[in-house]
Formats: structure tokens, sequence, C-alpha cells
């Protein structure tokens, strides 16, 4: 069974000079991890309950992001020192997933192209 590790965190966050979700996902490829993607959400709140919105009257430059990577769990725990050491706020979650279909693969009994 495959496993989601999601994080969520916040457009301002860095890594050095880097933006934090841009760290984390080098950091993914790197550890030959089966992919990641970054969302950058229109609306949301955290811990601190600072709503953070796109809506012109509330316009936020420090938008919610949300980083889901989806893979075998040992491969994902590969990625967890990483995140213990660069995070310093946010939430990661880890679930287990099903993964109905990946690019490349082809129901059962039928042929790929030619």
């Amino acid at each position: 069974m495959n496993q989601l590790l999601r994080i969520y965190l916040d457009e301002s966050d860095r890594s050095g000079h880097k933006p934090l979700y841009e760290a984390i996902v080098f950091k993914a490829r790197e550890l030959g991890l089966a992919g990641a993607t970054v969302l950058r959400s229109p609306m949301g709140f955290g811990q601190t309950s600072v709503l953070k919105t796109t809506k012109i009257l509330n316009l936020s430059t420090d938008l919610p992001m949300v980083i889901d990577i989806v893979d075998a769990p040992e491969k994902l725990e590969l990625l967890v020192p990483f995140l213990r050491e660069t995070l310093t706020g946010g939430l990661v979650v880890r679930m287990e997933v099903e993964v109905l279909h990946r690019a490349g693969e082809h129901p059962a009994g039928e042929a790929g192209p030619a």
C-alpha cells in the first residue's frame, strides 16, 4: 500500500534564500521519490487562526501552500529527517492511500501503445 505525505506551510516560509516548498520538492526529487505536487490555496488559516485569502478586501501575500507526495512508506521515510530539520511551523500528515491509476500503466489485460 502507498502513503500520502501532505505538508501544509505558508508561501513565505523559507529554506535559506529559496521558498521552503521549493526546497522540499527538490529534496524529494533528489531522494528519488515518485513525484511531488505543490498547491497554492486561495484561502485558509492555521494554528494562529489568521485568515489568509486572495479576496481583494483581505488580500494576503502569504497564502497557504500544500505539498502532496505519494510513494511507498519506506521511500517517504527518507524525507522525514529533512522535514524535521527545515520545518519550523506548518503541519505534516501521512495517510494510507490506494493508487487507482498511475501514468504509464494500463488496466490489466490491455496492451499499451504499440
